[in-house]
């Protein structure tokens, strides 16, 4: 089953307003509701990205990045060796 691009593009305008207003109501660091309607958007906007791709073929210069992701790519301090000439 395809979702319109036009209703999931809304879903995600939707959700960018929604974190927009968790944010500026943060109640401090780990804030669940902002946590939540972070979410909500690397959701969405994964489903925008499938819907215009299997629709037109065609992607967006976004990309969600996944934090366990990031930390397979980063190297350790230890691993690092110094050379001096």
């Amino acid at each position: 089953m395809s979702i319109d691009p036009r209703v999931a593009l809304q879903s995600l305008t939707g959700a960018l307003e929604e974190h927009l207003a968790a944010a500026s109501a943060r109640r401090g660091e780990g804030d669940p509701t902002v946590e939540a309607a972070f979410f909500a958007v690397a959701d969405a906007f994964e489903v925008y990205e499938d819907a215009l791709y299997e629709a037109y073929s065609e992607v967006t210069p976004l990309q969600v990045f996944d934090d366990e992701e990031e930390e397979d790519d980063e190297v350790p301090d230890e691993d690092l060796e110094i050379v001096e000439d």
